[in-house]
């Protein structure tokens, strides 16, 4: 598997499992019947930073990191991540997150933030593995196709090295 930023050629690529995932509710927060062109301009955006992971020809993932905030908080960056539904449970979405928390804490940010994570999600999991954690929940906030109403997390992680030096809190060593 291949990481690497990725370019106006790769949205074709991108599109169809985006469409995908948005349309099944279970994940993101971003209306389903998004049209494509609304879709690329969210993903794509001139301030994202954009990956896609790749299996020879493949895009198999993608990723997108940028600034959470603004002015005198830019320094905490948010991304968002989606894996081919056909190509789950491979690592893909472990890759993409190692190599976007790296690319984070080299492009000087000193944490991570993700905004609204549906409690439901099976990326929750992850992301606790990799030293994000709970900061709070929105309960109901989320009408869920099959769990009806669950909350929306939001979920920190610190991408600043623990006292001492050791690296911990830069990707691969959370904290």
């Amino acid at each position: 598997m291949l990481i690497d930023d990725a370019t106006d050629r790769d949205w074709p690529a991108i599109w169809p499992f985006w469409r995908t995932i948005v349309a099944a509710r279970d994940t993101y927060t971003w209306d389903p019947a998004t049209p494509e062109h609304e879709a690329r301009a969210l993903w794509m955006a001139p301030g994202n930073r954009v990956f896609v992971a790749r299996d020879g020809d493949r895009v198999t993932g993608s990723a997108y990191l940028r600034p959470n905030y603004g002015g005198p908080a830019a320094r905490t960056a948010n991304a968002a991540f989606m894996v081919d539904p056909a190509h789950t449970g491979r690592g893909v979405g472990r890759a993409l997150a190692a190599h976007v928390l790296e690319r984070a804490a080299a492009d000087g940010f000193t944490g991570m933030v993700f905004n609204a994570v549906v409690e439901t999600n099976p990326a929750v999991r992850l992301w606790t593995s990799l030293g994000f954690r709970v900061l709070g929940t929105v309960p109901g906030a989320y009408d869920h196709p099959a769990h009806g109403p669950v909350g929306l997390h939001v979920m920190y992680r610190s991408l600043e090295p623990a006292p001492g030096g050791d690296g911990a809190g830069k990707a691969g060593n959370p904290q």
